[in-house]
């Protein structure tokens, strides 16, 4: 597996807060909720943004948001860079 992928995602895991266990258990985690996650983590650093520029936000509070946006980002690009570079073995695989 790809040091940068379980960096990004590490990173990305460790800037979230903790959860609870999910009831249901793990078998109900779905790509839905983790893109769920990510709009969330855009719209939250979109709104500390806003918020700077009217000078209503902290600082630190902005470069938090930030940071968890670029984290959120990169994590996005390199595991949307391993679903293409996986569909292109699939495409070079003999029938």
């Amino acid at each position: 597996m790809d040091m940068n992928l379980i960096s990004a995602v590490q990173k990305y895991a460790a800037s979230k807060p903790a959860t609870q266990p999910d009831p249901k258990g793990a078998s109900e985690t779905s790509l839905g909720k983790v893109a769920i996650d990510f709009a969330q983590t855009l719209a939250n650093s979109e709104a500390a943004a806003k918020q700077a520029m009217i000078g209503d936000a902290d600082p630190h509070a902005l470069v938090q948001a930030l940071a968890q946006t670029e984290l959120a980002v990169e994590a996005a690009v390199t595991v949307r860079n391993k679903v293409v570079e996986a569909y292109q073995e699939i495409l070079r695989m003999p029938v």
